[in-house]
């Protein structure tokens, strides 16, 4: 239950912080993408923010070696950067673009009953459903033999 509440507590702040910051706003993502016309740099600064509390924080945890909450850290195996990677990251990068939303943003702007945040989230839970559904071929490691 400990999990459950610190989980709540956690997407709360998160929410509020995009929230009170302003990033729930999707003309403000991409005024922060306009480096060529009117530039908002608020979307640098609430990232910078963000950098100053989780990399002291990250470090702690690093040095601790376990979780406030007790069990194990499940840190990312992989650290080559491969084509799913980057293919996933410039998917998001277009759409982010596009629409002036990620994920965390548009589910703390649910709040406000917006339709286009709607339609954002369900086109994005789709993606997600097909994405779970393409098949990703293994990347072997360099000298391995191929299959």
């Amino acid at each position: 239950m400990k999990h459950i509440l610190a989980a709540l507590l956690s997407g709360v702040v998160f929410g509020a912080g995009l929230a009170l910051s302003g990033m729930t706003n999707p003309a403000r993502v991409l005024g922060f993408l306009d480096v060529a016309g009117t530039w908002d740099p608020t979307l640098g600064l609430v990232m910078a923010g963000a950098l100053a509390v989780a990399l002291p924080a990250f470090r702690i945890l690093l040095r601790r070696g376990q979780p406030l909450l007790g069990g194990s850290l499940h840190l990312p195996g992989k650290s080559r950067i491969d084509t799913p990677l980057l293919a996933g990251a410039a998917i998001f990068g277009i759409g982010w673009g596009v629409a002036g939303l990620c994920p965390g943003p548009a589910v703390a702007g649910m709040i406000t009953g917006s339709p286009e945040l709607l339609v954002f989230l369900l086109a994005m839970l789709a993606g997600q459903w097909l994405a779970g559904r393409v098949p990703v071929r293994q990347s072997r490691a360099p000298g391995q033999p191929g299959r």
